[in-house]
């Protein structure tokens, strides 16, 4: 199975993707280029944190990591998103209340995913 089948991965790049176009057409010009730059790019670690752990799949010790880091990327995505929008800078209520929820979504999944992977992968059957 290829890491681009992962529901998991599917959804971070979707997310990472509207992120990145938001970036470019909402906030100001200033914030583009400090706080945009930053979401931009835990939105895109998360995405490649999955990927990568996927390519490490085999081994537990290796797979579970990356898969805490996807979590920590997704956290400081919404952290970033949330300050965008507590300061004005994105103000658009609809696309801020979208990504939320796709940011709470992928973390509840993460979440799930982690715990699977932590209680049964590669355990004796």
């Amino acid at each position: 199975m290829s890491y681009k089948e992962l529901e998991l991965w599917k959804l971070a790049r979707d997310l990472s993707i509207v992120v990145h176009r938001m970036t470019l057409s909402k906030p100001p010009q200033f914030e583009m280029y400090e706080l945009g730059g930053k979401i931009r790019r835990a939105s895109k670690s998360a995405r490649a944190a999955i990927m990568e752990g996927h390519g490490r799949r085999r081994y537990k010790n290796d797979f579970a990591p990356y898969l805490t880091c996807a979590l920590a990327s997704n956290r400081e995505t919404t952290d970033h998103l949330e300050t965008l929008y507590q300061t004005k800078s994105l103000t658009g209520e609809h696309l801020f209340n979208d990504l939320s929820g796709r940011l709470a979504s992928r973390g509840y999944k993460l979440n799930r995913f982690i715990q699977m992977v932590d209680n049964g992968h590669n355990s004796p059957k």
